[in-house]
Parts: structure tokens; sequence; C-alpha cells
């Protein structure tokens, strides 16, 4: 399992535009792709569960990655982060 952490920077957090941009790039693996904010997870191929954890602006939430093209989502997730959020 690979892990990074990321404090969002966008003005109104993971909304709908990112969240849609976000569970595509993850439904894109084989591996489970995972999106944390303190005890709250969520399956990030899934627009609900993403939606659901409500992440605001200078939130930390913790992006994890288990299976086989575990390395390469973790690395293009992590741009994305970066790009996007």
């Amino acid at each position: 399992m690979k892990e990074f952490k990321y404090v969002i920077t966008d003005p109104e957090g993971i909304h709908a535009r990112p969240a849609g941009l976000l569970v595509k790039q993850a439904a894109g693996y084989k591996s489970a792709v995972k999106i944390a904010k303190g005890e709250k997870s969520a399956d990030a191929k899934r627009i609900f569960g993403v939606m659901g954890l409500g992440v605001k602006t200078g939130e930390e939430v913790t992006i994890t990655a288990e299976g086989e093209d575990e390395e390469q989502a973790i690395a293009e997730l992590e741009a994305f982060f970066k790009e996007n959020l």
C-alpha cells in the first residue's frame, strides 16, 4: 500500500467539479484508491463518497492506493492533487 497526504488549497475545497475529475482519474487504476479526512474515508472512485467527506480549504486528506498499479496511481494522483486542488 502506498499513500500521500495533501492539504487542500482550492478556495472552495473539494467541490463537484474537482471531485468528478478525481473520480474519473481514480477509476483508471486497477488498485483500490481511498481518500480519508480525519476518521472518515471513502472510495475515491465514487463521487458521493468523495463529496460526502466535505473537505474544505486548508484541510488535510490522505490518499491511499493498494493493488498491482499502486506506484503509478499514487504518483499520478499526487500530481493531480497539486494541479487541481
